[in-house]
């Protein structure tokens, strides 16, 4: 999963049933005040999310999509044509870019394959090139970066009037940080060529995400645009601008057993991770971490497995033709 967001500092709002200041419990004229909660920074997002791919098959999820559909999909790209032009929208550090590219390469072997990437984070552009240069089989692999946001990208390209297109497309778990989704999705259609594809890659409907942002995003302070999107809001917008589209589904499962033991530094982590919130555990008011960590247990979030707490991380890969 290649998320790595530049998280707001915003602070959160008062809750209607909470009140950030409570009563202590053995003197009612003595006040205490509980750290307010606040979202991820860009450093802390970094951490907590290593402690989610650390204990979650999303990696494993992806590689098994990459094996059993991506050679077909890919077979299907190019048209005959001599250069194959991909764009990555929010590519990260780019280990999920390059394996698609050799799936690319080994389908059209010998086909030029001019790849560009928007990528807002310096970092990541930085690490993506480090990874680039260290790879000897990319010799007929051109790059370009775009250090910008995928709307800043869209901007860019109308005020030039440029109108290149692409045979392959692809916005992997990317959609949660943007600020118009379906006008997004519209654009980055629209710069398909003909018998092009674009890959979307996002948390599915039936994975505990879903579950828990429904009953409780209100609760938690925002990501930096808001966005708590699973694959049924992409398939509505596909299905209003009437374009064909196929969804597959990839179970991934994430081990949140440590959420659940006090004082566990790695729990701690995974809370802050599933919540978007810095010590969530240590801001949070009692009553909504007890509700959340209850919410946590059921079975449309998780499953019990050998004694483990296993939360549903299942995945859809929307594929959208031209």
């Amino acid at each position: 999963m290649d998320l790595t967001p530049e998280m707001k500092r915003n602070r959160f709002p008062s809750m209607n049933f909470e009140a950030e200041i409570l009563t202590a419990p053995h003197d009612n004229s003595e006040l205490y005040v509980i750290p307010s909660m606040r979202s991820l920074t860009a450093e802390e997002y970094v951490e907590a999310f290593k402690s989610f791919l650390d204990h979650s098959t999303e990696h494993q999820c992806m590689e098994q999509f990459n094996k059993e559909e991506m050679p077909n999909i890919m077979a299907g790209l190019g048209n005959g044509k001599s250069t194959i032009n991909v764009l990555g929208v929010g590519s990260g550090t780019g280990e999920q870019d390059l394996k698609m590219i050799r799936i690319l390469q080994a389908a059209h072997p010998g086909v030029l394959i001019d790849n560009e990437i928007i990528e807002p984070n310096p970092q990541h552009v930085a690490a993506y090139k480090e990874l680039v240069n260290q790879a000897p089989d990319l010799q007929n692999v051109s790059f370009i970066w775009h250090q910008l946001t995928s709307s800043e990208y869209e901007q860019q390209m109308k005020e030039k009037g440029a109108h290149k297109k692409f045979d392959f497309i692809h916005m992997i778990q990317m959609l949660y940080r943007v600020e118009d989704i379906p006008n997004t999705i519209k654009y980055f259609h629209s710069c398909l060529d003909h018998h092009g594809k674009l890959l979307i890659i996002i948390l599915s409907d039936s994975s505990g995400w879903a579950s828990l942002w429904k009953k409780y995003r209100h609760c938690l302070p925002s990501t930096d645009s808001g966005h708590y999107i699973t694959s049924n809001s992409v398939t509505d917008v596909l299905k209003r601008l009437g374009v064909e589209y196929h969804v597959y589904e990839f179970p991934s499962g994430w081990d949140i057993t440590e959420c659940f033991i006090e004082g566990d530094p790695v729990g701690g982590h995974m809370m802050d991770f599933l919540t978007g919130t810095k010590n969530f555990l240590g801001t949070a008011p009692p009553g909504l971490r007890q509700r959340l960590q209850e919410a946590l247990c059921q079975p449309e979030c998780s499953s019990k497995k050998d004694g483990r707490i296993i939360f549903s991380n299942n995945l859809s890969m929307i594929v959208v033709e031209s």
